[in-house]
């Protein structure tokens, strides 16, 4: 790993015991107060899926600062997918599991069919988010590009419920 990518995975702080007990939290806000840790990290997300994607999407909440950064970085939008209730008008919705109760992701119908999305979250922990984030992107008609997370905790399943994606730090 390149020092830069170093010292940015240093600035992520575990927090025990948040939101719930037994939840080792992983706080990135240290990370995207430090302008070139978010840079590094940013490009580092999209670099293997360039030139494959014509917009980025991210998922509520902390997805949305690393989607945003990232599509601004690429030179494409950006897709809010956000919890129930936040959208004007949903096109899809989709109910999933988190590793502490359930939730509700929706999305908007406004891109050409056939579009080409990059997908971006900051923790891939159990993997419900992202495979509900996949979920409705292909029920909309559009095409998952790829699928690029900022942190991997590994052996809670995730990967082997999304399958292939990039992961720019792992954790044990």
């Amino acid at each position: 790993m390149n020092p830069e990518l170093a010292r940015a995975e240093e600035l992520i702080r575990s927090v025990p015991d948040y939101p719930e007990p037994g939840i080792l939290f992983r706080d990135i806000t240290p990370l995207l107060a430090d302008a070139e840790a978010l840079r590094v990290t940013t490009q580092a997300l999209i670099e293997p899926f360039l030139g494959t994607f014509d917009v980025v999407a991210g998922v509520e909440a902390r997805g949305f600062i690393l989607a945003g950064a990232a599509a601004i970085a690429a030179g494409v939008g950006f897709v809010p997918i956000r919890k129930a209730g936040k959208l004007p008008r949903p096109a899809a919705s989709v109910d999933y599991s988190l590793e502490y109760g359930t939730a509700t992701i929706e999305m908007h119908d406004d891109l050409p069919a056939g579009t080409r999305i990059l997908l971006i979250d900051d923790v891939l922990a159990t993997g419900g988010t992202l495979a509900a984030g996949r979920h409705i992107i292909d029920r909309l008609g559009y095409s998952v590009a790829g699928i690029s997370v900022l942190f991997e905790i590994e052996g809670l399943g995730g990967r082997e419920l999304i399958g292939d994606l990039h992961t720019v730090f792992r954790s044990a």
